[in-house]
């Protein structure tokens, strides 16, 4: 289970220069991104991130830092 957290963390890192690379026309070409395969992309890529975020702020902040981020937020507070 660690190696998929670890891979998943690595995620991010992947897709960010990929959709970036893929989607510049000077690079690409004929064969860059359009436009609606970019904003799924990069959509895709910030929910990878945010989740990563999300998980390493629920692992490592103690539980008192945590309800007051959840707090600022106006999120549930997660239970353990």
């Amino acid at each position: 289970m660690a190696s998929q957290v670890a891979l998943s963390m690595q995620l991010g890192f992947a897709v960010w220069p990929l959709v970036r690379f893929t989607g510049e026309r000077a690079k690409m070409g004929e064969f860059a991104n359009r436009l609606w395969l970019k904003i799924l992309g990069w959509t895709t890529a910030g929910i990878i991130i945010l989740l990563n975020v999300k998980l390493l702020l629920d692992t490592f902040l103690p539980d008192a830092a945590l309800k007051s981020l959840y707090g600022f937020f106006h999120f549930p507070v997660p239970t353990h």
